[in-house]
C-alpha cells in the first residue's frame, strides 16, 4: 500500500508539473503557443480554454480526494494534444525536437497510471452517480 501511494504522488507530481509549467506559455500568448492553436484553427480561445483546463488538472492531481478526477482531465487533455501533433502540428513544432510531443505523452502515461492506481475511486464514484434499482 505504501509503495503504491509512493508511485501515485510520484506521477501525480509529475503530470501537474508538466501541465502547470505550461501555463505561462498559454496564458501570455508566447508565439509557440499561438502558432500550436493558430494552426489547429481555435487561437486564442483553444489556447486559453486548454490553459484553464490543463489548470484544474494540475490543482486536482496535487489533491490526495480528487487526483483522478485530474488525472481524467489530463488524459483527455493530452489525449488531444498528442493527436493534434500526429495529424496536424507534426513531432516537432518550430524547432522543438519533439520536446512538447514527448511531454504530452509521458503527462498521458503518468494521468494513465494515476487513474489506474485509483480505479476504485472511479468506479464508486460512477456507481453512486448511477439511479439506483
Amino acid at each position: 500500500m505504501k509503495t503504491k501511494n509512493t508511485l501515485s504522488w510520484l506521477v501525480q507530481i509529475v503530470a501537474a508539473v508538466i501541465l502547470l509549467q505550461t501555463l505561462f506559455f498559454k496564458f501570455t500568448g508566447a508565439e509557440e503557443s499561438v502558432y500550436i492553436f493558430s494552426k489547429l484553427g481555435v487561437e486564442p480561445y483553444g489556447r486559453i480554454g486548454t490553459g484553464v483546463i490543463e489548470l484544474i488538472a494540475g490543482i486536482l492531481l496535487l489533491t490526495p480526494r480528487y487526483c483522478w478526477i485530474g488525472a481524467i482531465l489530463g488524459l483527455g487533455t493530452m489525449a488531444g494534444a498528442i493527436l493534434s501533433h500526429l495529424t496536424v502540428l507534426g513531432i516537432d513544432v518550430l524547432g522543438d525536437g519533439g520536446q512538447l510531443f514527448a511531454l504530452a505523452l509521458i503527462t498521458f502515461k503518468c494521468c494513465a497510471l494515476v487513474v489506474i492506481l485509483h480505479w476504485s475511486k472511479v468506479i464508486s464514484t460512477i456507481r453512486g452517480l448511477l439511479p439506483a434499482h
